[in-house]
């Protein structure tokens, strides 16, 4: 019989272990909270500005487009916002930035009255489709925004609403990514979302993932639904309950019709798309999980490929000449020390077998790619769905990549029967009902296409959302204008170098890696010059960036699984360097997000991480793997799990190293490899390590944070340890409920922390025992990363769905106990030079330059402040304010009251006061001390 202890230990592991999906009353008490906390916040008065880019943009999840006047619409981006333009893309403003997420799936806009409607969630199973927090309405063009429910929906995928009943709307719901739920099928509500109904449900593992309506009658309705199963190391989006649903009454109620029909049934079938063309007609993508039968007769070759050695015995392979397979070593980048004789040794005496010269080739990421499945292919029903015909018979081959669990939309022309759209990695079009198709990808649209409008009036009038942001054509596709203006990229992560005019790098989802200067100018100016401010330096999926502090131009940075170079800036070269496993031994894993990571102590080692971890002394041209597996091994999956994500070396000691992984593991050594503790035992288990740092302040000090997002876990995990992980304090403290990305000590203050979540960022003065929202123009965004450029004291913010953010913290670094403890501080005010440009225009049609200077302080409760300015013992004007409990900046036009101008020349006699163009009397050179209280600071005039 166990003791009450022993029960009690259970009870506390079972707690600690567990992976729970969090509630959807928990998210909604968090995103009060997270209100309440911006309003009441310390630094709730310091501005983050966007310094893009633009040029390239984020994932487009839909489009709304005004059918009376296409020039207006709306643009959702997946993790970015609401946008909406009435120049046809000239320009466009957000409009979601005052609700509680960016996350959207679908949009839908009763353009009578205005309404809008936001299902929040991104539609697609992406690695980063953020869940959302339900059914978004706003009746003042997105002024204000109420949360009408679905709010344990998580991800929302059609919305439809009745053109002569704005108050009756149809929504597809997908559901949980990766968790069941219930709340998933299709809802509808005939009172403006006062109310729902679910009118259609398979089961907790099947949701809808899209709904379309007959142009014509609202009544009648088709809907696709979908079995999918992700985790982090699988991703399963094909099964039986997979099929298409028609009603007949308004999304009242459903029938399956897809069985017996000619469209595919089983465990095969995949995500399906609808174009529905009238009552009776409608297109369905399917993307088909189903194998290809092998193919017959294939052509002999004397060439060697993979696929030979994998049934190959040892005999057979001795028997190959060398010439052969000397070939096949050289055409297929085998590294110089495997040639025949020697690999042929090596088979001979058992050191490695033939299949060993196939999964060389591969590594443990290749089967998500490698898997021969039909892939996408297009039906169509002339009968209201009775019975389906495939339109083509050759595979559309390239559409999809192999799993379509990222694409899926299909669009008919309204003015043309037989022309459909096909969105995938290309954009595809058919006239003549999907019997052929073309491609009408151009040079300037990027691929990965996820939205589509089709002008119902207008043949040819095409609005193209993509993975590079938004496209338009007039002449179906054969040109394309790019309206990329927002910045909403996507970015994975952020670097700054040690220059003093320092530039930022960052890694973006699908669109590679680009660099800036950090003072570059957001605007449209590049269209004239012909050059962006930010430049491409790497395609893909963009990753980490490392930069040598010697020398700037060598760069360190690569695309997904870990595919990395060195690259010379100055002299254009890119070299590949990443690691690679010895003949017979079992591949690396490398994750998505590949970690590497720069030695302080020596600019030409870096360390990068697979499952082992890796160093290389020379700058990547030769690699040692300094420790075995640190991960839990994985598991059998589509998905490259078991894998290094975070690597930290602590700037007192070489070789005292941290790592952590996606599979909930952190490991230690103190000798550079020679030895490996993991310290991850205490804490909860499984989870994604998202940051292991090593404490710049604090050799025994180590940061961590875990990830559960890709458990429906939205818990924020963040520890702090003082003796090398040995124990762990949790300082999450009053975080609201989301998931941390990433941690940031401070390099100065020791005491103040940052965290990125995936709804926004924090700030601690107090090594995490509390923590301060900080989001002065920084909207409800992810945040994956985050970078203080030491010199210029800028926190650079990397988001997912907002480009990047800049702010200065020096005066936050000097904050301490002392100044929280004083009614007022004033922090230094920077000088000011004196110009005669001061109130005068170059022209009439210029404003007149105005001066001013910013006089940063600190309140310790929110009350109206004095701000007194004094030359000498001269007060010269006075300024008054309503200050917040915190920090707070006021602005100093840096000009003479009528009282202090008048005491003034009384105490310098000689003084000569001339007013400027616009009749304002400006301070003169010199210093002036600035008074709030007992608190003063200078500046100078010079």
């Amino acid at each position: 019989m166990k003791s009450f202890f022993q029960l009690l230990l259970i009870c506390f592991s079972a707690t600690l272990f567990a992976q729970t999906p969090t509630n959807s009353t928990q998210i909604q008490q968090s995103l009060e909270q997270k209100s309440k906390m911006m309003n009441a916040s310390l630094v709730k008065n310091i501005e983050f500005t966007n310094i893009g880019p633009t040029v390239m943009s984020g994932r487009v999840a839909d489009v709304a487009v005004n059918p009376k006047k296409p020039t207006e619409f709306y643009v959702g981006y997946a993790s970015g916002g609401l946008w909406h333009t009435n120049n046809n893309g000239t320009s466009f403003t957000p409009i979601l930035d005052n609700s509680p997420t960016q996350n959207i799936g679908d949009i839908a806009v009763d353009w009578k009255s205005g309404t809008i409607w936001v299902g929040t969630g991104e539609k697609n199973s992406s690695r980063s489709s953020y869940a959302g927090i339900g059914m978004l309405k706003s009746t003042d063009k997105g002024k204000t925004w109420t949360n009408v429910g679905l709010t344990d929906s998580h991800h929302i995928s059609r919305i439809l609403i009745n053109p002569n009943n704005a108050d009756e709307v149809v929504v597809g719901v997908i559901g949980h990514l990766y968790s069941p739920n219930e709340e998933r099928g299709i809802f509808k509500t005939t009172d403006g979302g006062k109310t729902w109904k679910k009118t259609l449900f398979i089961n907790q593992n099947t949701g809808i993932i899209d709904v379309a309506v007959a142009p014509e009658n609202f009544n009648i309705m088709y809907a696709a639904s979908w079995e999918r199963e992700r985790k982090a190391w699988n991703f399963d989006g094909d099964g039986n309950h997979s099929a298409i649903y028609k009603s007949t009454n308004a999304g009242s109620s459903w029938t399956k019709i897809a069985d017996n029909s000619g469209f595919p049934t089983g465990d095969g079938v995949g995500r399906i798309g609808l174009a529905v063309f009238n009552e009776n007609t409608v297109y369905a993508l399917h993307d088909s999980q189903f194998r290809r039968p092998k193919e017959k007769n294939k052509k002999s070759s004397d060439i060697l490929t993979k696929e030979d050695f994998k049934t190959m015995s040892a005999n057979d392979f001795l028997k190959l000449s060398d010439k052969k397979l000397n070939t096949y070593l050289k055409n297929n980048g085998f590294q110089e020390k495997y040639r025949a004789q020697n690999v042929k040794q090596m088979v001979r005496v058992g050191t490695v077998k033939p299949v060993d010269l196939a999964s060389y080739l591969e590594d443990a990421n290749a089967v998500m790619f490698d898997t021969q499945v039909v892939g996408a292919e297009v039906f169509k029903t002339t009968n209201g769905g009775k019975s389906w015909k495939k339109t083509h018979d050759n595979y559309l081959d390239g559409v999809y990549s192999s799993y379509g669990y990222y694409f899926g939309e299909i669009r008919v022309d309204l003015q043309d029967e037989n022309g459909i759209y096909v969105l995938g990695v290309p954009i595809i079009k058919s006239k003549d009902g999907g019997k052929t198709f073309t491609s009408i990808s151009r040079e300037n649209v990027h691929s990965d296409h996820q939205a589509l409008w089709v002008n119902p009036k207008k043949s040819g009038h095409l609005l193209n959302g993509n993975d590079g942001g938004l496209n338009l054509s007039y002449d179906d596709g054969e040109n394309w204008m790019k309206l990329n203006d927002p910045a909403v990229g996507q970015f994975y992560s952020v670097f700054a170098d040690n220059q003093k005019n320092y530039k930022v790098y960052g890694g973006l989802q699908d669109n590679g890696v680009w660099v800036a200067d950090h003072n570059a100018r957001i605007n449209k100016s590049w269209q004239q010059s012909g050059q962006n401010p930010y430049e491409s330096i790497m395609g893909g999926d963009g990753m980490q960036v490392q930069v040598d502090n010697r020398d700037a131009n060598i760069v360190y940075t690569g695309y997904q699984f870990g595919n990395y170079f060195r690259i010379n800036r100055e002299r254009g070269k890119n070299t590949y360097i990443q690691p690679k496993h010895t003949l017979g031994e079992t591949p690396y894993r490398f994750n998505w997000q590949t970690p590497i990571h720069l030695s302080k102590h020596n600019q030409d080692i870096i360390y990068l991480g697979g499952n082992k971890l890796h160093r290389s002394l020379n700058q990547g041209d030769d690699w040692e793997t300094i420790s075995g597996d640190l991960t839990t091994g994985g598991k059998k999956g589509n998905v490259a799990y078991g894998t290094l994500t975070s690597i930290s070396e602590s700037p007192f000691q070489f070789g005292l190293i941290y790592v952590g992984s996606d599979d909930g593991y952190i490991n230690v050594t103190k000798n550079g490899g020679g030895n490996w503790t993991r310290i991850s035992n205490n804490l909860p288990q499984n989870l994604w390590v998202s940051r292991v740092i090593a404490s710049t302040h604090k050799k025994e000090r180590v940061y961590a944070t875990l990830n559960g997002y890709r458990f429906d876990d939205f818990t924020p995990y963040v520890y702090m340890s003082n003796d090398y992980g040995q124990t762990w304090k949790n300082i999450s403290s009053n975080i609201p409920t989301s998931s941390v990305n990433v941690i940031k000590e401070d390099p100065e203050n020791e005491n103040i922390l940052y965290v990125g979540t995936d709804n926004g960022l924090y700030i601690s003065f107090n090594q995490g025992n509390s923590w301060e929202a900080f989001s002065h123009n920084l909207p409800n965004v992810a945040v994956h990363d985050l970078v203080i450029q030491p010199t210029a004291k800028d926190l650079v913010v990397a988001t997912h769905g907002r480009s990047l953010y800049k702010t200065n913290v020096a005066n936050l670094q000097l904050i301490n106990e002392g100044i929280l403890r004083k009614p007022n501080h004033i922090f230094a005010i920077n000088n000011l030079r004196k110009s005669e440009n001061w109130g005068r225009s170059w022209s009439q049609w210029r404003a007149a330059y105005l001066p001013e200077i910013t006089i940063p302080f600190y309140s310790n409760s929110a009350k109206k402040v004095t701000i007194d300015v004094f030359n000498g013992e001269t007060k010269v004007n006075s300024v008054s304010v309503d200050a917040d409990r915190g920090y707070n900046e006021a602005k100093f036009d840096v000009s003479f009251s009528k009282k202090g101008k008048r005491t003034y020349e009384k105490a310098h006699k000689k003084a000569n006061l001339k007013a400027g163009k616009n009749g304002v009397f400006y301070l003169p050179k010199g210093k002036y001390t600035v008074k709030i209280g007992e608190a003063e600071s200078e500046f100078e005039i010079k």
